[in-house]
C-alpha cells in the first residue's frame, strides 16, 4: 500500500499506546481512521483530541467478544462501505507473573482471548468482506520480539501468544499471495526502545470472570519502573521510543513494502542465527537478549 490518503483504516487497541501512535500517523497520512478500543472514556478522549487532524471515528470494541467484533465490522461497512487496512493491535499481558507453572488457567484464557482469539475474530469478520470488495488491502498484526523471535523468561504466556501472532500472520501473508488476492499482510514488532504503553497496566481491563483465583506471585519486573531499574542494574542503558515516532516508522516501512517491521533487524538476525545453530545441534535455543 503506497498511500493511505482517503483509505479507510481500522485500528484495534487504538485509543492509547502503540495504537494511538498508529492512529496519529495514519491521520497525518490522510487516512479515514476507525479507532476500536475497549475503554470508552479513553476512546472518547482520543477521538476528541485528534479530531482536528482528520476524519476519525471511535467504536467501543472488545476484540475477545465475537459479537462485538462483528458489530465493529458492520458499523465500518455501514458507514464507509469499505475497509482498506486493518491493524490488529489490541493486546494484553497474562497478568500472572512469576514462573510458567505459577500461571493460572485464567491467565492463559485472558491473554489468548485478546492476543490470539481477538486477532482471529477480526480476521474472520474483516478479511472476507475485504476480499469481496476487490480493493487493494492490508492486514497489519502487532506481535512482539518476545515470542515472535524468542521468549522472555518471565513472560512465558505472553510470549506464547505473540509466537502465535507471528506464525499466523506469516501463514496469512502466504495465503493472500498464493490465492492471487489483492490483500497483503505484514507484522509489526514494536522496537526502537522501551515503550510506555498501557500494556504495563493491562490488568485494568481484565474481566472479572477471568480474574486470578490465587494471589499473584512475585515477579522481577511487573512495572515499567521495575523494568528500567533492572536494566540499569545490569548496566544496560534504557532507551525509550515515542509511540508517535513508532507509528510513523511503521507507516514508512509499510510503504516500502516490508513484511517484518522492526528497527532491530540486525540484532534479531544475530539472535536467530544463534537459535538456528542451537536447533541444528539439538540444543536449547537462547532467549531474547539482552532482556534476559
Amino acid at each position: 500500500m503506497q498511500t493511505f490518503t482517503d483509505r479507510v483504516v481500522v485500528v484495534t487497541g487504538g485509543a492509547n499506546g502503540i495504537g494511538r501512535g498508529l492512529v496519529e500517523a495514519l491521520l497525518d497520512e490522510g487516512a479515514r481512521v476507525v479507532v476500536a478500543d475497549i475503554e470508552q472514556a479513553v476512546l472518547d478522549s482520543t477521538v476528541r483530541e485528534l479530531a482536528s487532524r482528520g476524519e476519525i471515528v471511535g467504536i467501543r470494541t472488545d476484540v475477545a467478544d465475537e459479537a462485538s467484533v462483528r458489530a465493529l465490522a458492520d458499523a465500518v461497512y455501514s458507514q464507509f462501505g469499505v475497509c482498506h487496512a486493518l491493524f490488529n493491535n489490541a493486546g494484553v499481558t497474562s497478568g500472572g507473573g512469576g514462573l510458567p507453572w505459577e500461571q493460572e488457567p485464567n491467565d492463559w484464557r485472558w491473554c489468548f482471548s485478546v492476543n490470539v482469539i481477538g486477532l482471529a475474530m477480526c480476521t474472520l469478520e474483516f478479511v472476507p468482506r475485504m476480499l469481496a470488495g476487490g480493493d487493494e488491502g492490508l492486514i497489519v498484526n502487532t506481535s512482539s520480539a518476545d515470542g515472535g523471535f524468542a521468549p522472555v523468561l518471565n513472560a512465558s504466556v505472553y510470549a506464547a501468544s505473540k509466537a502465535a501472532v507471528s506464525c499466523f500472520t506469516e501463514s496469512l501473508a502466504h495465503n493472500f499471495l498464493n490465492e492471487g488476492t489483492r490483500l497483503r499482510a505484514c507484522v509489526l514488532y514494536p522496537s526502537g526502545g522501551l515503550l510506555e504503553t498501557g500494556l504495563w497496566t493491562a490488568q485494568r481491563n481484565r474481566p472479572d470472570e477471568l480474574a486470578r483465583v490465587r494471589p499473584r506471585p512475585p515477579a522481577p519486573m511487573t512495572t515499567i519502573a521495575e523494568f528500567k531499574a533492572a536494566m540499569e542494574a545490569k548496566g544496560t542503558p534504557v532507551k525509550t521510543m515515542d509511540v508517535g515516532e513508532l507509528g510513523r516508522y511503521c507507516i514508512e516501512r509499510i510503504k516500502a513494502g516490508d513484511y517484518i517491521i522492526t528497527h532491530e533487524v540486525e540484532r534479531i538476525g544475530e539472535l536467530l542465527d544463534r537459535r538456528t545453530s542451537a536447533v541444528r545441534a539439538h540444543a536449547l535455543p537462547p532467549t531474547l537478549h539482552p532482556y534476559t
